[in-house]
């Protein structure tokens, strides 16, 4: 593998994690709100799911497609949150991040199975 995901870089940020999120993943780092939240396994669990789709999408068209696709669930939801929540790379995510050995296992872009299934 050309980027080892367990050893990501993480770096603590306040001012770049919007309000109401504890963390941003911009490829190939993870940025968190507070240096506490490093400890917690399950975000930066979720975090590296992004990573893994970042870099399965070659960075540039992950952004461009999360970005579409939030739009789209924006227009339909009429809702910030559930839009986001409902954007297919979210929706891998947070159904896996509690999951800590998925990403051993993930098939190749596995978000795709997100974009059709139920909506949260």
């Amino acid at each position: 593998m050309i980027f080892d995901l367990f050893n990501v870089m993480v770096f603590i940020s306040k001012y770049l994690i919007p309000k109401g999120y504890n963390g941003l993943t911009i490829f190939p780092f993870i940025f968190l709100k507070r240096k506490a939240l490093k400890q917690d396994s399950v975000l930066v669990n979720h975090e590296r799911i992004h990573l893994k789709q970042q870099l399965e999408l070659f960075v540039l068209a992950f952004y461009l497609c999360y970005f579409i696709e939030f739009l789209i669930r924006l227009i339909r939801y009429k809702n910030w949150n559930k839009a986001y929540k409902n954007i297919s790379f979210e929706r891998e995510a947070y159904s896996n991040e509690f999951n800590l050995e998925y990403l051993e296992s993930r098939p190749i872009w596995a978000f795709l199975k997100y974009l059709r299934s139920h909506e949260i």
